[in-house]
């Protein structure tokens, strides 16, 4: 009963859903992708952005600690703090080895 109805497919209508569903999945895959490398390319900007504050903080710091060790700083605090001063010829003692 069925048959009677049934009209046969056109030739070539297996190919045409074949590549339908082709040029369907190709279009899902690049939308996927370009969605992947905005998320890919984000996360690239924000892991530079932390490398470029580290970088910064990286700089501060180095220069916090050359001003820390500073020969006249040391100097000054030896001086005022601990009552240190540069000993008189007389009072140095030459140690023979």
């Amino acid at each position: 009963m069925s048959r009677a109805f049934a009209k046969p497919m056109p030739p070539g209508s297996l190919l045409l859903l074949v590549l339908f569903v082709g040029v369907l999945l190709s279009a899902i895959g690049v939308s996927y992708s370009a969605h992947w490398n905005r998320q890919l390319l984000n996360s690239l900007y924000t892991e530079l952005s932390v490398r470029d504050k580290a970088q910064a903080e990286w700089g501060r710091l180095v220069l916090e600690q050359s001003t820390w060790t500073a020969h006249n700083r040391i100097e000054t605090l030896a001086t005022e703090q601990l009552k240190m001063r540069i000993p008189e010829p007389s009072e140095v003692t030459m140690v023979a080895p």
